[in-house]
């Protein structure tokens, strides 16, 4: 009876200014893990030194970027060298102390059982919970969600911005490392390259865990960087799934429903103007001949974002190449 190999699971930490915490970070991690990679990310305070001197776990790693590259640069990093080495599953973990080390299991658990090709953390789960969460980042972060299911795809899901993940290897491998964004928007570009890979997401409800700590995700970031970013990336999914690899009814709806409202409201604003400058009331069949194709337009759009919704990748990526590699294997 052949004997099936114990998944390999490695911790991937980003190290930049967190020399007062990385200690403690490693030595809460647990036995489940088999490898820890700390990125330092060109670390002002040389903390991949730092743990290279005081560290006592022989399954550390340090690995040192030349460059400073952001978290996303210090992720994709380790990402590589765990793979590299053989690791099933990458969990990111931050260094700052504000990720729990014991919700590792619950992490990778999804992912063991074939559910999940990704989980991520939803400190939104526990509604009692959200009270300790900073107004201004919790309107950040509802902002952040609604425009990442746009953008991502994956409409069922909350927290963008949450940094505590686990992945398998099968996806990992196929994401294009060299082009996901490196610094604030890396959570979010994820979610978007997992869904051009249909790879399945899954939340895993944790508690928000805030001090006095000031909060790097401005409004104002969100608004100008994260829209332009979102805009692109919602339009390259949408001609990924609905034009490039896949032909629906919603490939029309989308198109069809944007030139109606797009026309019907050019039309009766014309119109609308050249009555205003008459004096005139618009015509009343004017004004249909404008709403008409406005509010079927409108049907249309909402039709492709019901289908859009219903899209959300189920079958994970792990289990279509077990399926694969069975086959190549009694081949």
């Amino acid at each position: 009876m052949q004997q099936t190999k114990t998944p390999s699971v490695a911790v991937v930490i980003p190290s930049y200014k967190v020399t007062r915490h990385i200690l403690g970070v490693l030595a809460a991690i647990g036995p489940e893990v088999d490898r820890i990679y700390v990125v330092d990310d060109r670390c002002p305070d040389q903390s991949g030194a730092y743990v290279r001197a005081h560290n006592t776990d022989p399954r550390v790693v340090v690995v040192e970027h030349a460059e400073n590259q952001g978290v996303g640069g210090a992720v994709m990093t380790g990402y590589q060298a765990a793979i590299a080495d053989g690791a099933d599953i990458m969990v990111k973990v931050d260094g700052d102390g504000q990720m729990d080390p014991s919700l590792i299991p619950a992490f990778i658990a999804p992912i063991l059982a074939g559910e999940a090709d990704y989980t991520k953390g939803n400190r939104f789960f526990d509604l009692e919970q959200i009270g300790s969460m900073p107004p201004m980042r919790l309107f950040g972060n509802a902002m952040l969600s609604l425009l990442t299911k746009l953008s991502s795809g994956y409409w069922d899901l909350f927290d963008p911005t949450n940094g505590y993940t686990a992945i398998h290897r099968d996806a990992a491998r196929h994401l294009p490392f060299h082009k996901i964004s490196k610094r604030y928007f890396f959570e979010t570009d994820m979610l978007f390259r997992l869904n051009t890979l249909n790879a399945v997401v899954h939340d895993v409800p944790m508690d928000a865990v805030y001090g006095d700590e000031v909060s790097n995700l401005k409004i104002s970031k969100i608004v100008t960087e994260f829209m332009a970013k979102h805009v692109r990336n919602f339009c390259k999914r949408v001609f990924y799934n609905y034009y490039l690899r896949n032909m629906s009814l919603a490939s029309i709806e989308l198109p069809l429903g944007l030139l109606m409202v797009v026309g019907g409201s050019v039309y009766g604003g014309l119109h609308w103007i050249d009555s205003a400058r008459a004096g005139l009331p618009t015509a009343a069949g004017t004004v249909m001949l404008s709403a008409m194709p406005i509010l079927m337009g409108m049907q249309l759009l909402l039709a492709f974002l019901a289908y859009d919704i219903a899209s959300v990748p189920r079958r994970p990526l792990q289990n279509r190449g077990r399926l694969v590699r069975s086959i190549i294997a009694r081949g």
